[in-house]
């Protein structure tokens, strides 16, 4: 076991339109919403992802990787991974992938929950799912001394 290692985390929920990001304090207590990246271009969408982690001076990306409820990779994982390597090459921090099995379920939840419409949950979505694809990573590192998931290009 290695412990909770300190520092500031970013998380994206990558979707085919947007994607969500989110980030933590340096003691990994609390996940909150940072942007919402549109895909327009995925290469000026990865160099934004990289302008975030520097100005956050993440030590990593925890990014969902989407499976289906038996576990197995979704059709969207190919998609997900092609774009996370492109960001892969515009920064200089490791990426994990984490399972974000009902992430976006979870977020439109809370979202319907704290009053919003659907139009307004549509605009901030992908950034709440990324804020819980975070904080269960922090729970998950902090509990079991290890980081959550596995390296991008494993």
């Amino acid at each position: 076991m290695t412990g909770f290692r300190r520092g500031r985390r970013i998380a994206l929920d990558v979707g085919s339109v947007r994607v969500g990001v989110a980030s933590c304090d340096p003691d990994g207590i609390l996940a909150t919403p940072l942007d919402v990246v549109r895909r327009d271009d995925d290469a000026a969408a990865a160099a934004r992802i990289a302008e975030l982690v520097a100005e956050q001076s993440a030590l990593e990306i925890v990014a969902g990787r989407p499976r289906s409820l038996d576990g197995s990779d979704r059709a969207a994982v190919g998609a997900a991974e092609e774009f996370l390597r492109a960001v892969a090459s515009a920064v200089d921090v490791p990426i994990r992938l984490v399972d974000e099995r009902f992430t976006t379920v979870q977020a439109h939840g809370v979202l319907q929950s704290a009053g919003r419409n659907s139009k307004q949950r549509r605009e901030i979505v992908d950034a709440v799912a990324a804020v819980l694809i975070l904080q269960a990573a922090l729970d998950t590192e902090k509990s079991g001394g290890s980081p959550a998931g596995t390296p991008l290009n494993e």
